[in-house]
């Protein structure tokens, strides 16, 4: 087998990080390390956390010593990974049992450097809402006019690609990461599977409301890509916003909202 290293953040999760942590323990695939980067929470995450590891040693706590974000968090997980493969999987979500070893097989047989796979997502609660279905491909042009790939079921080979980091910002840090990933190899690809589960709730890392994210994505063109604030706006609004409304739209049949 093949190490891969799986960048966990974590601020206050206590509700949801056991979830998460027990569905990385079931996976099929073994060989793994899983480093959670706690962001100075302050309810009972840490304690959770140490029990896992204390039980397992391929769970590693590390401790930032002052709130940086969930990129931040991410880099410093990334920094000490030890594994030919980065993954992510954040605190509130979830994998499917067979996720790694789906992936990491694909990966070797084909060569991709980049891969991820179809979601469902599912209430605060744990009740399913919907799918998320991904393409076969995205090549660097997709990845520019819209975010395709969900960050809960990327992986990539820091072999072929070296360790590739999270630009530090507050939000749509994920999409970023997955432009500078795309820059390099010029495509990523995508199985059909759903191998996770993304919760969407108030206390998601990504989660922000949608106006309080335009910002967010007009930086990711304007501190990732250098384009100008004309050129940064312009992009979002005549292509991404016609990418981004358009997937929302075939989610809306897919799940029959």
């Amino acid at each position: 087998m093949t190490k891969v290293s799986i960048i966990t953040p974590t601020y206050n999760a206590e509700r949801t990080i056991a979830s998460c942590i027990e569905s990385v323990i079931a996976q099929t695939y073994q060989d793994w390390e899983m480093l959670i980067t706690d962001d100075c929470s302050q309810d009972a995450t840490i304690q959770i956390v140490e029990r896992y590891a204390a039980a397992d040693s391929r769970v590693r706590l590390i401790r930032l010593d002052q709130n940086g974000g969930a990129g931040a968090a991410r880099n410093r997980s990334i920094a000490e990974a030890e594994g030919r493969y980065v993954a992510f999987l954040d605190a509130d979500d979830r994998w499917l049992p067979a996720k790694l070893e789906r992936q990491v097989s694909f990966m070797q047989q084909s060569g991709a450097k980049v891969c991820y796979s179809s979601y469902v997502t599912c209430d605060a609660v744990g009740n399913v809402k919907g799918i998320v279905p991904c393409p076969k491909r995205v090549a660097y042009s997709d990845i520019l006019s819209d975010d395709r790939m969900g960050c809960l079921t990327l992986i990539y080979d820091a072999e072929a690609l070296g360790k590739v980091f999270m630009p530090l910002m507050r939000r749509r840090q994920d999409w970023a990461l997955k432009i500078l990933l795309l820059q390099q190899c010029g495509e990523a690809y995508g199985i059909p599977d759903t191998l996770a589960i993304y919760r969407v709730s108030d206390g998601s890392l990504s989660n922000g409301g949608k106006s309080s994210l335009v910002k967010y994505n007009v930086a990711v063109y304007r501190e990732v890509l250098h384009y100008s604030s004309v050129k940064a706006w312009l992009t979002f609004l005549f292509r991404f916003m016609p990418h981004y409304l358009y997937k929302r739209l075939v989610l809306m049949m897919v799940n029959n909202y």
